[in-house]
């Protein structure tokens, strides 16, 4: 709770116009920011760069007076570096690797047994290539997929965030799987002709 409050008059402080209230900020989180960046881009240079941006774009939204307070701070800025993160990602064409956790199943968001007995394949072609496939889903279902992937956000905050409603977040999501099955069939022919 005491980090909380610090920040959020911290944050109070630096809007005021008190700009060492961000260098605080900064310097005491600076080491969770960069570790969990570092975790996903596997670079210093890269991880620096993004930490820099990430502090633009708190910074700009600070000054417009968009940040809603509600004493979350850390998370806020976490939220900002993971999604410039998967903006990194999908301008060099590549994922973030995965720990090999059997977590990741992107067909645990949705029942269907009909996927059962393609699960294994599809699992291994994921994670074989996964940047090609999901490259090849439309962009509205492929923002659902990469946000329930590597964001681990709910249904409901894909919602909040792509500014539709939850049935259709829901429904994205099922044509990404749908279109994702085809993607893996297509890939799977041109392997056996090969």
């Amino acid at each position: 709770m005491e980090t909380q409050l610090d920040d959020s008059i911290l944050v109070r402080d630096y809007i005021s116009g008190d700009e060492a209230a961000l260098e605080i900020l900064v310097k005491k989180h600076n080491q969770r920011i960069t570790s969990f960046i570092y975790s996903k881009v596997l670079d210093r240079d890269i991880t620096e760069d993004i930490f820099q941006d990430t502090f633009i774009k708190v910074i700009k939204t600070l000054k417009k007076g968009r940040y809603s307070e509600e004493g979350k701070f850390l998370p806020w800025v976490m939220r900002i570096a993971h999604n410039l993160i998967i903006d990194h990602f999908r301008r060099n064409k590549r994922m973030p690797k995965f720990e090999g956790n059997d977590d990741f199943n992107i067909f645990s968001v949705i029942g269907d047994d009909k996927l059962n007995a393609e699960k294994q394949l599809i699992k291994e072609q994921i994670d074989s290539d996964l940047s090609l496939l999901i490259d090849e889903l439309p962009d509205d279902q492929k923002e659902v997929l990469l946000m329930r992937i590597y964001r681990d956000m709910s249904f409901k905050e894909i919602s909040e965030n792509t500014g539709v409603s939850i049935n259709t977040a829901l429904g994205r999501m099922r044509y990404a799987l749908i279109n994702l099955r085809k993607i893996i069939n297509k890939h799977k022919i041109v392997l056996t002709n090969s």
